[in-house]
Order: structure tokens, then C-alpha cells, then sequence
């Protein structure tokens, strides 16, 4: 069992060259007793953008606010406040803030899509 609040979990620079202005926090996961899959939040600031990346998992994501593109398999996606999307194994995606505030997106991806 587990409760708690996001401004409590720590906050991660995401260390990439080719990521800008993206921080995430691990919401729940296998630390959290969810020993399957791993709920992270990802934080987009004005111009970043997460790496543009395929992997062999799938993922959800739900935008909670801002706006931006969701490059997946060659095209772009506008995303703003409520929008979800499935990211399906293997397929080239990245997401880029292209508004003026943070772009909030959580993302839920199987234990092995999330180095812990």
C-alpha cells in the first residue's frame, strides 16, 4: 500500500544529450508495491523535449497540462490537457513542449522500460 503527494517524490534531471529541459519522478513502482509496471511524470519546460527513442515495451501517457507534439512513427500529434496516447513497442517516438508553460505528461511503461 502506498499514499503520497508529487512535490514529495524526488525530481530527476533527465541526463541526456539529446533530451532538453525534461525532469521525471517515479510515481509508483515496484519500490511502491506495483511490481509490474512503473507510473513516472514527466515534466517538460519551455522548448525541451525528451529523446527521440524506440524501445521493446509499450507505454501510456496522459498529458495532465501545457501543450505539445507527439512525434510517434514519422508523425506529429498535438497534445494538450487530457490527451492520452499508446506508444506501441518498437515504434520511434519523443515528445516536445511547443507552448509557453510546462508540458506535464505521466507515463506508465512495464518495470523493464524504467532503469530504477
Amino acid at each position: 500500500m502506498f499514499v503520497g503527494c508529487i512535490d514529495k517524490i524526488e525530481e530527476r534531471l533527465m541526463d541526456s544529450s539529446d533530451a532538453k529541459n525534461v525532469t521525471k519522478r517515479i510515481l509508483i513502482g515496484p519500490k511502491e508495491g506495483w511490481d509490474s509496471h512503473v507510473m513516472r511524470l514527466f515534466t517538460i519546460e519551455k522548448d525541451g523535449f525528451t529523446p527521440k527513442h524506440s524501445h521493446p515495451w509499450p507505454h501510456i501517457n496522459y498529458v495532465v497540462e501545457g501543450e505539445g507534439i507527439l512525434y510517434m512513427d514519422g508523425k506529429e500529434y498535438k497534445m494538450t490537457k487530457d490527451c492520452v496516447s499508446y506508444v506501441p513497442s518498437n515504434v520511434e517516438h519523443q515528445y516536445r513542449n511547443t507552448g509557453n508553460e510546462k508540458f506535464v505528461v505521466i507515463c506508465i511503461v512495464p518495470k523493464e522500460g524504467e532503469r530504477l
